[in-house]
């Protein structure tokens, strides 16, 4: 699937196989830190350092290998997007998925990608006999306005949940979607 805004080169939106995701480390890396330093709340504080960028990437590596894990990209000339579908591995939870690192570059934000990823995770998900999806994400972010705008349900908020990556404490939405 690819996406393109006008005039633009076009935008790849595909999956990434474990060894390009370690061979692009940098590039996934790169997009993290830049979300976290434009203050978005995924489990990094301001002071992440491009090295544990790094780290949480490779440590996804095993996960995509053994097929748990799904990653998807937004490629044009280098990585500007990211999000990863993580597959329930319990007996009981086989027919659920979570959304995880929903991230796109802040230089190509308002092109469309964070809907675009989402729904090729979304589509990939139902593929895999996933019938339920849920993620969380900070109450009032852009995600959580990209989720509600995607048809994801609220289920409720947790006040003080998580620290934004400045310190201060924010509420988290938690959202399913419904894919059967």
């Amino acid at each position: 699937m690819n996406y393109a805004a006008p005039g633009a080169s076009p935008i790849a939106i595909r999956r990434l196989d474990p060894v390009e995701a370690e061979a692009r480390i940098d590039e996934l890396a790169d997009i993290l830190v830049d979300a976290v330093e434009g203050g978005a709340s995924v489990h990094f504080m301001a002071d992440v350092s491009f090295d544990e960028a790094r780290r949480f990437w490779r440590d996804q590596i095993d996960g995509l290998k053994a097929d748990h894990k799904r990653l998807f990209v937004a490629d044009g000339t280098r990585l500007v997007g990211t999000v990863l579908l993580m597959f329930a591995q319990q007996p009981n939870a086989r027919h659920r998925a979570d959304i995880g690192k929903m991230l796109v570059a802040s230089s190509a934000r308002r092109q469309g990608l964070g809907s675009r990823l989402l729904e090729v995770a979304e589509n990939a998900a139902a593929e895999a006999g996933r019938t339920l999806l849920m993620l969380d994400t900070e109450t009032g972010s852009a995600g959580d306005l990209l989720y509600r705008r995607c048809g994801w349900s609220e289920i409720g908020v947790v006040p003080g949940h998580a620290f934004k990556p400045n310190g201060q404490l924010a509420s988290t939405t938690i959202f399913y979607k419904s894919l059967a």
